[in-house]
């Protein structure tokens, strides 16, 4: 009866794939079944060319589905054709094959750690309505591959280069020998309930989009040794654009949700929600523009966060790499504005990169400040540890620096939120608590202009000097605040640029005194209402 079901299952999995199909194309498919054309699935002979002529021939016919039967096929490098889907029944493996040799480079390019990419597995260039579905594998095999070959040369899993119309969805991704799916200068692409389990090599991200644009995902679930999600632009010509994510589940050895680092054309109109960041080892959220991209209306939402070390970072700066040497050159430095992070509850780990750790880092560079940028209903749970050594620490500016929380350490002054160089940020309901003693302040503005901290609670130790610190800040509106706990001042005021500061209806029960100001700083500077 079992294997009765999975026939049945089988089937309307194909009926339903080819009825897509048809609606997209506007034509009747046709069905390819890979063994027809030669393909063995018993896991050991090579089937390159018999898939790839499957493929040829389904799309020299108008398109339709090319179906891999229960087995275990392996092969070389396989590009799809316009028109052609991939279809993996649930007993299904496509496994990639152990010689380098056997791998195609397609469009090269360069990381923004200088490694030469563009091999893969499973690809497409120049292709339309093209896709993967079905509740088979597709393993890579990456340790085995680099473990007899090297590591100079390594594959991606699974790469689309200047594709439009791409599905992906039910499949099951792992083992890659690199990024795990790779969408460059693609536009309408629909992912959806993909499994990721790729961890152990360098670079194993989950979804890296670069440059593409009208892309949605949900449903998926990601366990990756690199960045999970990472949205990214390795070319100025092309935007990420219009992009919706949702319902995700993510653990990361590095970053859940990264945008950069490569990050050369615009970010525009992207919007995240309901995520579930878990086990994460760098940063849960990790926004950067550093090689001229130009970041603006970003919305990131309903985040939960559990073991997550800097559940933050936000960086604007000026390395201004440049990754296709042979169509760019370099830009000046980009702008992030009007991001808008709303809805985040995390709990911090407390062996983290940072000692001790910090809740959220935001940086411009001078004379580059981040603008218009919006954090709210954000409660963040963290370790503790801070000392009054450590609330004084000089974090360096490493303007043209590759942007990671460790380029920014081992230290940052404040336990909750440090920001520098900023214009227009709003903290609007932060919560902030701890699970040991930290002296350092909740909150340090340093270079900003505008800014509104409200309707927000955090915890105070004893011993604390102020639970906000602001350094030459012009502009300040702070109401609504409640300060739990003994500390000293509610608002330390530094820096002989700080003026139009004004405190209104705030709780400060829990600090000696309202307002500390330094001696270069004017009495007139603070406005308590």
């Amino acid at each position: 009866m079992k294997n009765r079901r999975n026939t049945w299952l089988s089937m309307f999995i194909v009926v339903c794939t080819i009825t897509a199909y048809v609606v997209r194309a506007r034509s009747a498919p046709s069905i390819h079944d890979v063994v027809k054309y030669g393909a063995v699935g018993d896991g050991k002979t090579l089937n390159t060319i018999a898939i790839q002529k499957a493929i040829d021939e389904c799309s020299s016919q108008g398109g339709g589905v090319v179906l891999f039967p229960e087995g275990r096929y392996v092969s070389g490098t396989i590009l799809l054709k316009n028109g052609v889907t991939l279809l993996l029944s649930d007993s299904t493996a496509l496994l990639g094959s152990t010689n380098i040799n056997d791998y195609k480079m397609m469009d090269p390019f360069r990381t923004g750690n200088g490694a030469l990419m563009g091999y893969c597995f499973l690809g497409a260039v120049d292709a339309k309505n093209v896709g993967i579905t079905g509740k088979g594998i597709i393993d890579g095999r990456g340790k085995p591959l680099l473990d007899g070959w090297g590591k100079e040369k390594r594959p991606f899993l699974v790469r689309f280069v200047r594709c439009t119309g791409i599905v992906l969805s039910d499949v099951h991704l792992t083992n890659a020998a690199a990024w795990t799916s790779h969408f460059f200068a693609c536009r309408n692409i629909d992912i959806q309930r993909v499994s990721i389990v790729s961890k152990g090599l360098s670079n194993n991200d989950g979804f890296d989009i670069d440059c593409s644009q009208d892309v949605k995902i949900t449903g998926c679930n990601i366990d990756s040794g690199d960045d999970g999600l990472c949205l990214k632009t390795t070319w100025s010509g092309m935007a990420c654009k219009n992009i919706r994510v949702s319902d995700l589940q993510i653990s990361s050895n590095q970053s859940a949700i990264k945008f950069g680092t490569e990050s050369m054309a615009p970010f525009e109109n992207i919007t995240i929600s309901n995520i579930y960041i878990y086990d994460t080892r760098n940063g849960g959220i990790k926004l950067n523009t550093v090689d001229g991209a130009h970041m603006h209306d970003i919305e990131i939402s309903d985040i939960t966060m559990k073991n997550v070390r800097t559940p933050m970072l936000l960086r604007l700066g000026s390395r201004l790499s440049v990754f296709r040497k042979d169509v760019d050159t370099q830009q000046s430095t980009g702008t992030m504005q009007r991001v808008t992070i709303r809805n985040v509850k995390a709990t911090a780990a407390a062996d983290a990169q940072l000692r001790p750790p910090t809740g959220v880092l935001i940086t411009g560079v001078p004379g580059h400040p981040i603008e218009n940028l919006t954090l709210e209903n954000i409660d963040i749970r963290l370790p503790g540890g801070g000392t009054a050594e450590d609330s004084r620490h000089a974090v360096p500016e490493a303007v043209d620096q590759y942007p990671e929380v460790r380029t920014f350490g081992p230290t940052i002054p404040a336990y909750g939120i440090w920001a520098r160089h900023v214009t227009g940020l709003k903290l609007n309901n932060i919560r902030l608590s701890l699970d040991s003693s930290d002296v350092r302040p909740a909150f340090i503005i340093d270079d900003g202009k505008d800014i509104e901290i409200s309707n927000g609670q955090v915890s105070v130790s004893g011993g604390a000097l102020s639970v906000i610190r602001l350094q030459n800040v012009n502009g300040a509106r702070i109401g609504k605040m409640i300060a739990r706990g003994d500390g000293g001042a509610f608002v330390k005021v530094e820096g002989g640029k700080s003026n139009a500061i004004v405190l209104m209806n705030n709780n400060t029960d829990g600090t000696k005194k309202v307002v500390e100001l330094s001696s270069d700083v004017p009495s007139t500077a603070v406005v308590i209402q």
